[in-house]
């Protein structure tokens, strides 16, 4: 049976905690879904997986009760579905613009009659049992991401989409459509004043607003504000940002050491 405990948090008014997945490795993967994430999310886009590698990641997120999510390369049917076949429980699909893109993905992702999905669940029925097309077209999330000015003048009308569940920033995209560097944790506006907006919008619609973030302040700061869904760094953004400042820490030593020889 699937059942899908991130859909239980957002009832709870709660926020969700995601995690980034950008390396492609199942040892990463495990590691990760062991620390107490409520969802993960295999980057298809800009990580360096893909479809294959996607497959033994599921499988070690599988070993916890962390929720697996992918962020597909492109709002194409084919890789939606093969990614719900595969047993991930939510899709954020990049660059939805308009209310037809937004339908066409939700669409991607329900069986009919709420959308076109085609039967073949292979790994998911294996992970989430035989009646898991009973239980898919309520339990699979959908974020549609909203990253260009013509999806923020458009807010209304993706929102309005039946059965999409919510929407996912992507600051550092929509930074670049309005001149500014790619970034996130943005203050600047007329982005900031779009991401007070876009969550205003939601509960508007009674949908879940999401945002990627680089800190947690930042993060919390969008709690704060409304956004149920946040994501913090990645896997690979934690181990340099770390790495990075073990090495400067031990050459601070190193320098000191060497100019008190003098």
């Amino acid at each position: 049976m699937l059942n899908n405990s991130i859909i239980d948090i957002w009832k709870n008014g709660k926020a969700v905690i995601n995690g980034w997945l950008s390396i492609p490795n199942s040892f990463t993967a495990e590691s990760m879904a062991k620390m107490g994430w409520d969802s993960l999310t295999i980057d298809l886009q800009h990580g360096m997986n893909d479809y294959s590698t996607s497959i033994s990641m599921l499988q070690a997120i599988a070993n916890s009760s962390t929720i697996p999510f992918a962020r597909v390369p492109w709002n194409e049917p084919g890789i939606i579905m093969k990614m719900l076949d595969a047993g991930t429980c939510g899709i954020i699909a990049p660059m939805i613009n308009t209310k037809e893109e937004c339908e066409k993905f939700v669409s991607y992702c329900r069986y009919p009659p709420l959308g076109q999905r085609s039967f073949g669940p292979m790994r998911a029925q294996l992970s989430f049992g035989l009646d898991y097309h009973q239980d898919a077209n309520t339990q699979i999330i959908t974020l549609a991401m909203i990253e260009t000015q013509e999806a923020v003048k458009n807010i209304d009308e993706i929102l309005s989409v039946e059965n999409l569940n919510g929407i996912y920033v992507g600051p550092a995209d929509m930074s670049l459509t309005y001149g500014l560097k790619p970034q996130f944790d943005v203050k600047e506006d007329p982005v900031f004043s779009n991401i007070k907006l876009i969550v205003k919008k939601a509960k508007e619609h009674g949908k879940i607003a999401g945002i990627h973030n680089g800190t947690t302040e930042y993060a919390k700061e969008m709690i704060s504000l409304g956004y149920q869904f946040v994501t913090i760094s990645s896997d690979y953004r934690a181990m340099s940002t770390y790495a990075q400042s073990i090495i400067k820490e031990m050459k601070e030593i190193k320098e000191i050491k060497e100019s008190s020889s003098y």
